[in-house]
């Protein structure tokens, strides 16, 4: 069982940054393929950024690429996500993935709201 918590949501000006952080417990973290998600009302949850496990390779959504930086940092089982440039349409509660490599099973955590607004 892997349990993930987040922090780091909360309210930014059009333009500002926030940096939002993903704590993994219960599992060897080199084994999990963490990526970031955010779901806005009325719509579906989408992909904002993947990473491998040696933090190598790194995907974003379009819509996000060259504002936000996914990156990990095993010693202290943490991913993160730095969002710059942020835009009101940006948005949405992100949430944390961890998907286990061996099973292909997937576990969230609890989500972040984030809000960009004027």
């Amino acid at each position: 069982q892997v349990q993930l918590v987040e922090s780091g949501g909360g309210s930014v000006q059009p333009g500002g940054s926030l940096g939002l952080s993903c704590v993994a417990s219960g599992f060897t973290f080199s084994n999990l393929l963490m990526s970031w998600y955010r779901q806005a009302p009325g719509k579906e949850r989408e992909l904002v950024a993947s990473i491998g496990s040696t933090g190598g390779s790194t995907a974003y959504a379009g819509s996000v690429k060259g504002r936000f930086t996914i990156s990990t940092d095993n010693a202290k089982n943490t991913m993160y996500l730095q969002m710059n440039s942020l835009r009101p349409e940006d948005t949405a509660v992100y949430y944390c993935k961890a998907r286990v490599r061996a099973s292909g099973v997937d576990f969230w955590g609890q989500g972040t709201q984030v809000t960009v607004s004027s």
